[in-house]
Order: structure tokens, then C-alpha cells, then sequence
């Protein structure tokens, strides 16, 4: 048996990263947002002013506005993606190995390697996919001058970000038993019938407390392609609020606001979570 003691010795490293490089940050964002503070000159006390501030900002509103939507495209397709992986890499055999470690490899490259990739695929003179539209009679850099579109291909880019999400399904699915799989094929039930009424409803409050993650992250993973690709545009149809508050802190020098902005950032993801967590409770009370 491993010791108490031991175990918090093994996990203090880790904690004490964690930390400084998110905890301390994050309390002193507060701080921070109610200070006039461009990195240089002495900090000024703002009071409530760069917060109300935040309602008078069109740019506030359109990126957050652009970022709900792609929040709301994402997850819900990654989850999906991530769910029907799971459900066939779940079983040994044969290449599912190799399978579920190609997966899992893409969540492991840094942000900005694939999003340089993507670049170079989308590029709309010599990139791969701009020699295959003109096939099809699509314009090669559609996807750049349109708003909508962009924001689309934005939330297409992270599909590939799901072998966390994969991982932890394929292990939930093997932890249900065996047994409600056989009574439910005795009963002649088809395959989509075990997969709406047994595999789903099982797996629900994972699926939920993934989703409840995976909004918490989508902000951040879909800022560096935001970042390096389409740089808010056309027409700020891909300012996403990580990526606005990034300009105001370290292009503007307006960290006080860009700090306010963060603060909103959090107090919206808390949002999001709650209504997650309040379905998923009202749902297994339902089915009680």
C-alpha cells in the first residue's frame, strides 16, 4: 500500500506548477481589472471602469458572439466524433492499438504546429485542398472572405483535437456490464436500439461532465488557429474573446481591460458549466 504522505509527495510537483501558472494568474486577474495598467507607467486605480466599459464595446459583444458559435458547433461534434471512436476502438483486437494511439496523437502536437499545417492545407494559391474546390466548382478562398464559413472551418480545425475525450469514453464504455448487452440482444433488441437505450442513457452523465471540459477548453483551442489563420477576420467574423482580450493585453498594452475581459471570459464558462450540470441533474431525475 501506498502511503498518504507519499502520494501528496509524488503530486506536490505537479500542484505547485499548476499553481503558479494558473492559480496565482487567475487571482490576480481580479486585481488587475480594476487598475488602468499598460506595463509601463505606474498602475492608476479604475475602479468598476474598465468592466462597465466591457458594455459599451461592440468588439466585446462580436466576439463573444463568435465565439458562442463556435462553442456550439465544436462541442457538440467533437463529442459526437470522440463517441463513435470510442464505440469501435473499445474492444481489443487486431490494429486497435495503433488505432487508438493515432487518436490520441494529435492532442499531444502543439497548437501552433497544427495550425501552421492547416495553413499551409487552406491556402488559397498553392495549398492541397485549393487545387481539389475548383473541381467541384467552389471558389478556392471562400472559406477566407466569408464570415460564416470561417467561423465553420474554425470549428472544423479542432475536430481533431478529441483523443482525451476518446480515451475516457473508450474506458467508460468498458467499465458497463456485460450482462445488459446479453439480456438486451435476448430480447431481439436491434443495434440502434442497445445504442439509444442502453449505450447512450449509460454513458449520459460522462458524456455531460466531457462536455462541461470541453467548453471550458473551447475558447482556448480554438485561439491559436484563430491566431495564426484568419487573425480575426474577414469583417471580425473570427474575433473570438481569448483572442481580443490577447490584442487589448499585449498589442494594446490596456491590461487592465484586457484583464476584465478575461474575468467576463470566466464568468461566462461558469455560466455554461452550471446550465451543463443542472440538465444532467434534472435528466437522472427524471429517469429514477
Amino acid at each position: 500500500m501506498i502511503s498518504h504522505w507519499r502520494l501528496w509527495g509524488w503530486s506536490l510537483p505537479g500542484l505547485a506548477l499548476l499553481a503558479a501558472l494558473v492559480v496565482l494568474p487567475a487571482l490576480l486577474t481580479l486585481p488587475l481589472a480594476l487598475l488602468h495598467f499598460d506595463g509601463v507607467s505606474a498602475p492608476r486605480f479604475a475602479g468598476a471602469d474598465n468592466i462597465v466599459r466591457l458594455w459599451g464595446d461592440p468588439l466585446f459583444w462580436q466576439s463573444l458572439s463568435n465565439s458562442l458559435k463556435v462553442l456550439f458547433i465544436s462541442v457538440p461534434l467533437r463529442l459526437m466524433l470522440a463517441l463513435g471512436l470510442a464505440l469501435l476502438l473499445h474492444r481489443n483486437g487486431p490494429g486497435v492499438g495503433l488505432g487508438r494511439a493515432a487518436t490520441l496523437a494529435p492532442g499531444v502536437t502543439p497548437d501552433i504546429a497544427w495550425a501552421l499545417i492547416w495553413l499551409f492545407l487552406l491556402n488559397p494559391l498553392y495549398g492541397p485542398v485549393a487545387l481539389l474546390l475548383p473541381l467541384i466548382g467552389i471558389a478556392p478562398d471562400a472559406w477566407l472572405t466569408q464570415p460564416g464559413v470561417a467561423r465553420g472551418l474554425l470549428s472544423f480545425m479542432t475536430l481533431w483535437l478529441i483523443g482525451e475525450l476518446t480515451v475516457v469514453l473508450i474506458a467508460a464504455r468498458q467499465e458497463l456490464g456485460h450482462e445488459v448487452y446479453e439480456a438486451a440482444r435476448i430480447e431481439g433488441a436491434s443495434s440502434w436500439h442497445i445504442f439509444t437505450r442502453v449505450t447512450l442513457p449509460l454513458l449520459m452523465p460522462v458524456l455531460v461532465l466531457l462536455a462541461c471540459r470541453d467548453a471550458a477548453l473551447s475558447f482556448q483551442t480554438s485561439l491559436t488557429p484563430a491566431l495564426i489563420i484568419t487573425k480575426g477576420g474577414p469583417q471580425y467574423g473570427t474575433l473570438l474573446l481569448p483572442m481580443y482580450a490577447y490584442q487589448n493585453g499585449f498589442e494594446y498594452l490596456r491590461f487592465g481591460y484586457a484583464a476584465a475581459i478575461q474575468l467576463a471570459l470566466f464568468v461566462i464558462t461558469v455560466l455554461l458549466i452550471g446550465l451543463q450540470l443542472r440538465w444532467l441533474k434534472r435528466w437522472s431525475m427524471q429517469g429514477r
